[in-house]
C-alpha cells in the first residue's frame, strides 16, 4: 500500500512540474521502482525559514527547482493577502548557478510569472546581480517584497531563495512561519507558468546606477585614491562580483585591481574550489599566488553573490588573512572616527550607533563606548542587524546607524542597504588601506594600533560538521539537562567556572532574577552562550544553512606585551577543552573541517 501511495505522489509531482529535466528524473525513479528515493524527495520539503530556502538543486520537494519556487511564491502571495498588503510590487534578482535546465535564472523567471499572474508590478534584475542590489532595490523601487535566487557561498550543487521585506531587510519571525503555512496550503500550481521567459520590467541598469549614486557619497578622498600607494588583487570566487566591483573602484577613483583570471568570471562549476567560501582555509591561495606574481600587498575577495568581503595582506614574507572580526573592528572604528570629524562635539556623546551580532567580537562595543557612541548587539544574522538598524533610524529621536557587522565577513556601511554588502565594504576599506599605505603603515599595523588603544581582543572561531540532526539535538539536550528531567547546566568546563549562561534557544539567562532572557528566542536554532571566570566567552550554535555546529570564542587581554600568537594559542588551548566536554566530538561522530 505504501509503495502505491509513493507512486501516486510521484505522478502527482509530474503533473505539477514544468521542467522536462526534473520530470525525467522522477520518471526514471518510477521506472526503477526506487521507492526509497522517491519517498525521501516527495514526502519531505525544503524548510522555509528566515533565510528563505536553501538546498541542493534537483527533482523533488526537498530540492531547489521551479515547482518548489512556484509553491513558495504562491505561499508568499497568499500571506501578503492575509496581512492586507496593498503594495503589489516585487523585485527579483538572480545569480549564475545551474544544474542542467534548473538555474537561478529559471527559478527567478518562474517566480516573476507567479507574481505577474496575480496582478503584481514585477521588476527583474536580469544580469547576474550581487545580492546587495536586491536589498537596495526593495527600498529604491518601494516594493513590498524582494527575492534573490542564490546560494551565496554554498557548494555548486546548491541554490537558494532569499526573501526581503519592504524595509530592505531579510524577513524575521513570524513571517517565515506564516509563509510556510500558506505554502503548504497552496501546493497545487494555480496555472501553468513559463520558466524560460517573462514580461517583468527590467530594472538592472536603473537600480545599479541608483546604487552607485548612493555609494559615491561614502568616499571621503576621491581625489587622492589613485596615488598607487598599494596594489590590490581581487577574486570573485567564480561569482558575480567582478563587473560590479570594477565599476565601484572606478567610481571611487581607486587604482585598477589585479584580477585573478581563473576566478573572476561567473562559473557555476566553481572549478578551482570545492567550497566557494572565502572563510574556508586555502580559499584565497590562488589569489595570493596571483598577488605575489604581480607584487600586490593586499588581496580582497567577495563570495559568489558579493555580499561578503575577505581581506589578506602580505606581512613580512607571508600572507595574513584577517578574520571577520578584525575587518569589522577596522571598518567600524573608521566610520566612528569619520563621523566624529564631521560632527564635532564637546560632550563626546553622539546620537549615532554601531551594531554587531552577539557572536561577533566585543571589541567594537569597547570602541563605541570609549568614543561616545551607542552600541547595540542582536541575534546572529543580518536579518536582525538590518531590522534593528531600521528601528533605530526611525526612533524618536532618530539614531544615525553608521555601521553593522557579523563575524562571518558581513559588513554594512551607512544606510545604502539594510543587509551585508561586500561591494561597499570593499571600496570603503580600500580607501582606508590607501590612506594607511600613503602614511607608511599597513592594515596589520593599524589593527595592532587599535589593540594598543582599546585592548587586545583575541578571537577564535571554528566549527564541526554534524551530519545527523538527531545527534545535534541530543548534544544540545545533554548540555542543558545532563541526564536530568529539568534544566541542569554544568557550572564548570575545563576546570574553569562559568559566570554566565544565556540560552537563546529556550530564553534562559542565568544572570537575571527570573532567568528570563532579554533577547528574542530562536526555538528552531540551537544557541548557547557561556562566559567564564577567566574572561573567555564561548558561543555554541547550529548553522541555519549548513550541517555545522559552530563555535565562537574570544578573550580580552589588557596586557599587550605578549605576542598575538601566544595569546591565540592560550585561547585555542582553553577552548579545545571546552569543546571536548560540551560537544564530545569523537563520541558523537562530529567531523573536523
Amino acid at each position: 500500500l505504501m509503495d502505491e501511495l509513493v507512486i501516486i505522489e510521484a505522478n502527482k509531482y509530474i503533473k505539477r512540474d514544468i521542467n522536462p529535466y526534473t520530470i525525467s528524473k522522477i520518471n526514471e525513479l518510477i521506472q526503477l521502482n526506487d521507492i526509497i528515493t522517491l519517498k525521501s524527495i516527495l514526502f519531505q520539503r525544503l524548510s522555509f525559514g528566515t533565510a528563505g530556502l536553501r538546498g541542493p538543486m534537483g527533482a523533488g520537494y526537498n530540492k531547489m527547482n521551479e515547482l518548489v519556487i512556484i509553491q513558495t511564491t504562491q505561499g508568499i502571495i497568499k500571506y501578503l493577502e492575509e496581512i492586507n498588503e496593498n503594495n503589489k510590487s516585487v523585485v527579483i534578482g538572480y545569480d549564475h548557478r545551474e544544474l542542467d535546465s534548473i538555474s537561478s535564472k529559471s527559478m527567478a523567471i518562474v517566480g516573476c510569472n507567479v507574481f505577474l499572474s496575480q496582478g503584481y508590478q514585477v521588476y527583474l534584475l536580469n544580469d547576474l546581480v550581487p545580492t546587495p542590489f536586491v536589498a537596495f532595490a526593495v527600498k529604491y523601487l518601494k516594493c513590498s517584497v524582494g527575492i534573490m535566487v542564490t546560494a551565496s557561498h554554498n557548494p555548486k550543487q546548491d541554490n537558494g531563495f532569499k526573501v526581503y521585506w519592504s524595509n530592505g531587510s531579510q524577513i524575521i519571525p513570524p513571517h517565515d512561519l506564516n509563509i510556510t503555512r500558506h505554502i503548504n496550503e497552496n501546493l497545487e500550481p494555480w496555472q501553468l507558468y513559463d520558466y524560460q521567459s517573462t514580461n517583468a520590467i527590467i530594472k538592472t541598469n536603473e537600480v545599479a546606477n541608483a546604487y552607485y549614486n548612493e555609494l559615491s557619497k561614502l568616499s571621503r578622498c576621491r581625489e587622492t585614491n589613485n596615488n598607487n600607494a598599494v596594489k590590490i588583487a581581487y577574486t570573485a570566487m567564480h561569482g558575480v562580483g567582478t563587473r560590479w566591483i570594477v565599476k565601484s573602484f572606478e567610481l571611487f577613483n581607486h587604482s585598477p585591481l589585479i584580477l585573478v583570471p581563473s576566478q573572476c568570471d561567473p562559473d557555476p562549476t566553481f572549478h578551482t574550489v570545492s567550497y566557494p567560501n572565502p572563510e574556508e582555509k586555502g580559499a584565497l591561495s590562488i589569489a595570493t599566488s596571483i598577488a605575489d606574481l604581480n607584487n600586490c600587498r593586499v588581496v580582497i575577495a567577495n563570495d559568489p553573490d558579493a555580499d561578503r568581503l575577505a581581506v589578506a595582506e602580505k606581512v613580512d614574507d607571508h600572507w595574513y588573512t584577517f578574520t571577520g572580526n578584525e575587518i569589522g573592528v577596522i571598518l567600524g572604528q573608521n566610520e566612528i572616527i569619520k563621523y566624529k570629524s564631521n560632527h564635532p562635539s564637546s560632550s563626546n556623546s553622539y546620537q549615532a550607533a554601531v551594531l554587531a551580532s552577539i557572536v561577533s567580537s566585543r571589541m567594537l562595543k569597547s570602541i563605541a563606548l570609549t568614543e561616545g557612541f551607542q552600541y547595540y548587539d542582536t541575534l546572529t544574522g543580518f536579518k536582525w542587524l538590518g531590522n534593528k538598524s531600521t528601528e533605530l533610524r526611525q526612533s524618536d529621536p532618530p539614531v544615525d546607524v553608521l555601521f553593522s557587522y557579523e563575524e562571518a565577513l558581513g559588513y554594512c556601511i551607512s544606510d545604502i542597504v539594510a543587509d551585508k554588502d561586500g561591494i561597499s565594504a570593499a571600496v570603503v576599506l580600500t580607501e582606508l588601506i590607501n590612506y594607511l599605505y600613503t602614511n607608511n603603515t599597513t592594515i596589520y599595523q593599524h589593527l595592532n594600533d587599535l589593540y594598543t588603544k582599546y585592548g587586545r581582543y583575541v578571537s577564535y572561531n571554528s566549527y564541526l560538521f554534524s551530519y545527523n540532526n538527531a545527534t545535534t539535538e541530543r548534544i544540545f539536550h545533554n548540555i542543558r539537562y545532563q541526564n536530568s528531567d529539568s534544566l541542569n547546566y554544568k557550572r564548570v568546563y575545563n576546570n574553569t567556572t562559568i559566570t554566565s549562561i544565556k540560552d537563546i534557544t529556550i530564553g534562559y539567562d542565568s544572570t537575571t532574577i527570573d532567568n528570563q532572557l532579554d533577547l528574542p528566542i530562536t526555538p528552531d536554532n540551537q544557541m548557547i552562550m557561556f562566559e567564564f571566570s577567566n574572561g573567555c566567552s564561548v558561543i555554541l550554535r547550529t548553522s541555519g544553512t549548513e550541517p555545522k555546529i559552530k563555535y565562537y570564542t574570544e578573550m580580552v587581554y589588557r596586557d599587550t606585551t605578549s605576542s598575538s600568537s601566544d595569546l591565540l594559542f592560550n585561547l585555542i588551548s582553553f577552548v579545545a577543552g571546552v569543546i571536548e566536554e560540551t560537544l564530545e566530538p569523537q563520541i558523537n561522530g562530529l567531523v573536523k573541517p
